[in-house]
């Protein structure tokens, strides 16, 4: 259990809350903000993105309106946004929070953001260029093998070579990082049944199609362009090779509802390694956590 004894009585509690894509975190989360008089930071390192709405399952604008959002449209796709520029934002966000007499959720379910704000990362220096310029010549499988050859941990998404460029350029981040989670922070983990958070993806992938998912790719493409990182993400890429007429509607189906298993999977490897979250039903976080509070 995360929670810090050592913290002062008078400052209100950080509430983490993580788990796999699809889990429920946000509606979860925003129940117990609207009752605890809170506001979300979300930890996604899609929804960071104007116009990424639909594939990135960002809250609806009604569910903004409950609950105040922050960590939403925060760049353009092909802006640079790194871990650190997030753990900056979300630190500033907290005490912003806090001074508002709120209580401050950090909610999502990319790892690296959540951990270095939870364990205070301390990140390396800006990019080498002469570094970076060798590395984007790289394909992802080469990317990987200088990983494995560097003893550099890849990052949770590993497919996309923004992500992995930067685990490397921080050598795999940094090593300066606190051993326990900063003071008065509370860690909450859904776990979810593997055959229900299957079926949870399913549904959230035929919404997303019902929602207009491929026009939102079509759009943005045609403005940012297909090939910066952004629009590397599963949706927007297997979109790309439908529009292209590369894949059929059942295989961009099939094809999405595969990755955002596979990305649950590797989110749950990431989380799995932290002692210091309590794991809880979907259904008993809500309880657990507003007992917190009271």
């Amino acid at each position: 259990m995360a929670t810090a004894v050592d913290a002062p009585k008078d400052e209100l509690p950080l509430i983490v809350i993580v788990g796999p894509t699809a889990s429920g975190k946000s509606s979860v989360a925003i129940e117990l903000a609207e009752a605890h008089n809170g506001e979300i930071i979300c930890a996604d390192s899609r929804t960071i993105y104007v116009g990424m709405n639909i594939g990135t399952a960002k809250p609806s604008k009604a569910d903004q309106a409950r609950v105040p959002h922050w960590g939403l449209d925060i760049v353009t796709p092909g802006e640079s946004f790194s871990a650190a520029d997030f753990k900056a934002y979300a630190v500033q966000k907290i005490a912003e929070i806090r001074a508002r007499g709120h209580v401050p959720f950090l909610v999502g379910g990319t790892g690296l953001y959540v951990d270095s704000v939870v364990f205070d990362y301390e990140f390396g220096p800006p990019a080498d260029p002469e570094l970076r310029v060798k590395l984007e010549a790289m394909d992802l499988d080469e990317l990987h093998n200088y990983c494995i050859q560097h003893n550099i941990s890849l990052p949770e998404n590993d497919r996309n070579k923004r992500y992995v460029i930067r685990a490397i350029e921080q050598k795999g981040i940094s090593s300066k990082r606190l051993d326990t989670p900063i003071n008065n922070c509370i860690i909450v983990g859904i776990t979810t049944d593997r055959e229900q958070l299957r079926e949870r993806i399913q549904k959230r992938s035929e919404q997303l199609f019902d929602d207009g998912v491929v026009l939102e790719a079509k759009t943005l493409g045609d403005t940012y362009g297909w090939e910066n990182e952004a629009m590397t993400g599963n949706i927007y890429r297997l979109s790309h090779a439908y529009l292209d007429k590369l894949i059929t509607a059942g295989e961009l189906k099939f094809r999405n509802e595969t990755a955002d298993w596979q990305l649950a999977k590797r989110q749950l490897t990431w989380f799995k390694r932290d002692p210091f979250i309590e794991w809880l039903p979907l259904e008993q976080v809500k309880n657990y956590i507003a007992s917190l509070l009271a």
